[in-house]
């Protein structure tokens, strides 16, 4: 089974035949991260957020977005990285989850880049378990966790939002 199947047809073909996936890249604190590029919606400079009484730790608040209220989630909190006060230079990077579009809190935002199939590792691979980690990209500098973005709402939060 190739790496697009196992990433639910998060990828392409190109027109050589070869699998790839495009993801857009994001710093947390450090390390590098990504999510597929299908999944983002836009990138924007991070903007208030509005609070909201009792909401799950990884929820930090709502944004309106052209008039579309978004809940704005921690991936910080969610990956158990070091807490991370919102800054005016932090970006909001607008995915869909498979029930809702969300804003998640990303230092900065790298760039896209295409990953062929062969450079790509589920993540199960290395270590079973990784909650809210689909994979990695072995890229030619780094290495990059490719988030695996339904995960990151748990039960509670995601019950909350609806």
């Amino acid at each position: 089974m190739g790496w697009q199947q196992r990433m639910e047809d998060h990828s392409l073909i190109n027109h050589e035949g070869k699998n790839q996936l495009e993801i857009v890249i994001f710093t947390l604190n450090e390390p590098r991260y990504a999510l597929p590029l299908c999944a983002v919606e836009r990138v924007v400079h991070a903007v208030e957020i509005t609070l909201l009484p009792k909401t799950p730790e990884c929820v930090l608040g709502v944004i309106n977005y052209q008039g579309q209220i978004i809940p704005v989630v921690d991936i910080h909190q969610r990956l158990h990285l070091p807490h991370h006060d919102l800054d005016l230079n932090d970006q909001f990077i607008l995915a869909h989850t498979s029930r809702r579009l969300v804003a998640l809190v990303a230092d900065s935002v790298v760039g896209i880049q295409t990953v062929e199939d062969q450079r790509l590792v589920i993540s199960e691979h290395v270590l079973p378990g990784m909650k809210y980690i689909r994979g990695l990209a072995k890229l030619a500098d780094n290495l990059v966790l490719i988030c695996d973005l339904d995960q990151f709402l748990s039960l509670d939060a995601d019950m909350y939002l609806q």
